[in-house]
């Protein structure tokens, strides 16, 4: 295995040593795995990706990231006031990548569900109730784009079923 010499300054030493306590030792390791992911990154950035950070699951959740371009965005309401946002983007390596987040379903009302008995309620004059159901986000990988009808909403497929025809990226010899 060929080795490689690689002058660190004194500033940047302590990151170069937490890098190799992280890789159990192995400082190779680290700058391996930096090196790749660096790559990997700078090369998608250069064909017209970017570095797409989303979350998913309930409340904070957790974060997902990968390389991509958003294709489209659509919003919609419900009665209740929930909002859905749906955003689809292309991966570096041609997936259709769909990531929906939906707010917290707030639900409220009186016994009776008629008009003046909720008012009454919010004006302390009767009983209301409510209650919500925690908001999510959620991803989901698709091979082709016709694995998205049914999966978001028919105006926006056919938007995004358009947008899926054309080039990732299109070189002009200009």
């Amino acid at each position: 295995m060929p080795n490689k010499t690689i002058y660190v300054s004194d500033e940047d030493l302590p990151i170069f040593q937490r890098a190799q306590e992280l890789a159990g030792g192995k400082l190779s390791t680290a700058i391996s795995v930096a090196l790749r992911r660096y790559v990997e990154m700078e090369e998608g950035r250069q064909e017209g990706y970017e570095e797409i950070i989303v979350q998913v699951g309930q409340g904070a959740g957790r974060k997902q990231r990968f390389s991509g371009v958003l294709l489209g965005e659509w919003g919609r309401t419900s009665r209740s006031g929930r909002v859905e946002m749906f955003r689809v983007y292309r991966s570096r390596k041609g997936k259709f990548v769909l990531h929906v987040d939906r707010s917290p379903d707030w639900v409220s009302g009186s016994e009776s569900d008629d008009w003046v008995s909720t008012w009454r309620g919010y004006l302390g004059l009767g009983e209301t109730r409510w209650g919500f159901v925690q908001g999510a986000a959620t991803l989901d990988v698709f091979d082709t784009v016709e694995e998205l009808r049914g999966k978001i909403p028919d105006e926006f497929y056919d938007l995004i079923a358009d947008l899926a025809e054309r080039p990732a990226v299109e070189d002009l010899d200009i």
